[in-house]
């Protein structure tokens, strides 16, 4: 039998009014797989991570996830299948310590519903696995911090930990480099190869270089559709992303 798809996206569009952002779009991943996107900006990128995640619905196509068809779910529904994903602006509660950050994160990942006349302390599954969280990825020292006094590549890698809350079978990751230091970029990158291999990951970056470092396979869009796809090799020769890249028309 054929190992089922983790993630199987089919023939996607998406129309916003008379604009066309996405265009009979198809791609697959394997589980496990780490596949990025790339793009310049405007190639439909995040629309296509949107159309995924159940922030927006698919004008047309079909997407499944582990064999079950999303859709048309809400991404609630689909967080609950195992999909989790950041996004390309921190999605943090600045003026919360990153403990609270994480409790509340493990919170919507288990569906916990909070009764004010209970104090958090009383959460003992909560409060554990967000210390677990702080441990697993050594953010003990961290743990009692404000999240807005942390350094912008701080508060990325954060937002990825709360992403793994759930742990998730499949992660969306969008842009994680972006507006980082070359010394954040390689502390990020970091974190996401050291992510577990049974995790499928598919990223969104802007980056080549550390496109290349992490992808088993990349992905190029261009004005709304996958202009090309493969290895490394197959990536650098291929003279539409060549052009795309260095601005010729």
């Amino acid at each position: 039998m054929t190992a089922y798809k983790a993630l199987d996206v089919q023939n996607v569009a998406k129309n916003f009014g008379g604009v066309r952002a996405l265009t009979d779009v198809t791609l697959a991943m394997a589980p496990g797989e780490r596949l990025v996107l790339l793009g310049p900006n405007g190639a439909g990128k995040t629309t296509l991570f949107h159309s995924i995640s159940g922030n927006i619905i698919a004008s047309a196509g079909r997407i499944s996830l582990f064999g079950q068809d999303i859709t048309q779910l809400a991404p609630d529904a689909r967080a609950r299948l195992g999909l989790a994903r950041t996004f390309q602006i921190t999605n943090l509660f600045r003026q919360l310590t990153v403990f609270q950050n994480l409790q509340l994160a493990v919170c919507g990942a288990q569906q916990v519903t909070f009764k004010f006349i209970r104090p958090m302390t009383q959460y003992a599954d909560v409060r554990e696995r967000a210390e677990a969280l702080l441990a697993e990825w050594n953010l003990v020292d961290v743990a009692d911090t404000i999240v807005q006094n942390l350094s912008y590549g701080e508060q990325r890698q954060i937002e990825v930990v709360m992403a793994l809350a759930g742990n998730p079978k499949i992660l969306l990751l969008g842009e994680p480099t972006s507006g980082l230091s070359p010394a954040e970029t390689h502390r990020v990158a970091a974190m996401v190869r050291a992510l577990p291999r049974d995790m499928t990951i598919l990223m969104i970056e802007h980056d080549m270089d550390v496109a290349f470092e992490i992808a088993d396979r990349i992905a190029v869009m261009h004005q709304g559709r996958i202009i090309a796809e493969g290895d490394e090799a197959t990536i650098r020769g291929n003279k539409q992303v060549s052009d795309i890249y260095l601005g010729v028309e």
